[in-house]
């Protein structure tokens, strides 16, 4: 049997750019409106807004937060579990 050549393979379907012609609608990303100050692991109300139901840290895809803000936010967050002001 002979083999199938490139062109025989595609037909369509499958996981590539551009087969599907729906496009995903990108997540509202926040405006950032609170500075680097504000961000402090005692600030549990600004916190749980980038964290899940389930506990889990937001990345910066979803925040879009510059590194330097996710990288305290992180810390924020895991200093407050740690003092048990969040979960």
């Amino acid at each position: 049997m002979p083999r199938k050549t490139n062109t025989e393979k595609r037909d369509g379907k499958g996981r590539g750019r551009g087969a599907s012609t729906e496009r995903r609608t990108p997540r509202p990303k926040p405006k950032i409106d609170f500075t680097v100050d504000a961000l402090d692991y005692k600030n549990t109300n600004l916190l749980r807004q980038f964290v899940t139901d389930q506990g889990r840290i937001l990345p910066r895809k979803y925040t879009g937060l510059p590194a330097h803000y996710q990288r305290r936010l992180n810390r924020a967050i895991k200093r407050a579990r740690q003092m048990l002001l969040m979960k």
